[in-house]
């Protein structure tokens, strides 16, 4: 029995270290035998299997927003049920005197005492008699007290990181569209006349790519939390900022481009960074997202509406070369989480999420802004 006693501490050793790295430990854990990494790869398959099966888009959406929350609270229940199922195998193979309605106690009896000293209940049906007893009673009640308390300790830390995260995301959609688009966005602030915008606009996105890294690193679960509107997505929106980075790089003279190389660092750091947390390997988007008709077409209707861009074959080089930089990561990511990356340039007008209503017709204004001609959207 001594092999079966070693187990039960190995069990309640493994699921305490496994969610203190998990909870506790702010930076990402390398080694491979991480239990919730294990449990989030073999659940997340599953749950994306069953998610693609779903024809109705809004289904579909619907059931991939439950995974994050309730693959969390299926985590603090495994790590719950290692816990007491490690105390039971203890008490079971010492044998532990107990007080029961059982004659003679079994399994069943010192789970439920597990079970029961574990959330602290203390009915006191099933109760130690012998020291030893008494010791590991006490030992699993103070594991329990503390593990139950870091755990709701960590939710309202998650859900305000989930909160920043998607107050930016949702500033992009006056700005650069629904989905977000990087042509909607220079497009808009070139016919207000306010291209300085830019700059102040990238710095917070900046800052918005370096915690969603960090967020993100310190908590993985936070990679499955889907946004309000199914049209959105921090992955749609690291991407459309990429893309704006990337036009801006290309089309601003030397010396404008500072705070947009900044951006981009930043946010292709993030890119790359989850993209090995989330073990998705780099993989080009399948359709061109910026032929050069399209790049063409971007030109002309921003040198339309007072933004000179600059072009040449240099320039549509380079393009390509910062595209090629942070595409395949976004893709790989946006196809392991079952996010669309948002076109560079949008097919045709839509209205932003701001102007739609069940009850009322479309506000006209800046979703009214032109688009920048034919293009296929694979955004779902």
């Amino acid at each position: 029995m001594i092999l079966v006693t070693l187990a039960g501490i190995f069990l309640i050793g493994w699921m305490l270290v496994d969610s203190f790295e998990s909870v506790v430990v702010p930076r990402r854990v390398m080694h491979r035998f991480q239990f919730a990494r294990l449990y989030y790869r073999s659940f997340w398959l599953l749950w994306r299997t069953a998610a693609l099966r779903i024809q109705p888009r809004k289904l579909r959406e619907s059931m991939l927003s439950w995974f994050g929350p309730l693959s969390l609270l299926g985590l603090f229940a495994f790590w719950m049920s290692g816990l007491i199922s490690g105390f039971a195998v203890i008490h079971w193979s010492l044998g532990t005197p107990v007080h029961a309605p059982e004659a003679q106690p079994n399994f069943i009896s010192y789970l439920y005492l597990s079970g029961v000293t574990f959330f602290t209940l203390g009915y006191g049906d099933v109760t130690p008699v012998a020291p030893f007893g008494r010791l590991l009673a006490v030992l699993e009640t103070g594991i329990g007290f503390g593990f139950l308390a870091a755990m709701i300790g960590y939710l309202p830390v998650l859900y305000q990181a989930f909160s920043r995260r998607e107050a930016t995301i949702g500033l992009l959609d006056a700005r650069a569209g629904s989905p977000p688009t990087a042509a909607q966005f220079l497009l808009r602030l070139a016919g207000a006349g306010n291209m300085r915008a830019a700059d102040p606009f990238l710095a917070e996105w900046e800052r918005w790519s370096a915690e969603v890294l960090e967020s993100h690193l310190s908590f993985p679960t936070l990679s499955f939390y889907r946004s309000q509107h199914d049209n959105q997505s921090w992955v749609a929106a690291l991407t459309a900022i990429l893309d704006t980075c990337s036009l801006l790089i290309v089309g601003l003279p030397e010396g404008e481009t500072h705070q947009a190389q900044l951006t981009f660092a930043m946010a292709r750091h993030a890119a790359v960074d989850l993209s090995l947390v989330l073990r998705a390997k780099p993989v080009r988007p399948e359709v061109d997202r910026l032929s050069s008709d399209l790049l063409l077409n971007l030109r002309g209707q921003l040198t339309a509406a007072g933004f000179q861009m600059r072009d040449g074959a240099a320039g549509e080089s380079r393009l390509r070369e910062l595209r090629s930089m942070y595409e395949p990561f976004v893709e790989a990511v946006g196809r392991r989480l079952l996010f669309a990356l948002p076109p560079f340039v949008p097919a045709q007008a839509t209205a932003d999420n701001w102007q739609r209503s069940p009850s009322m017709p479309r506000t006209p204004g800046i979703g009214s802004l032109p688009t920048c001609g034919a293009g296929e959207s694979h955004f779902g």
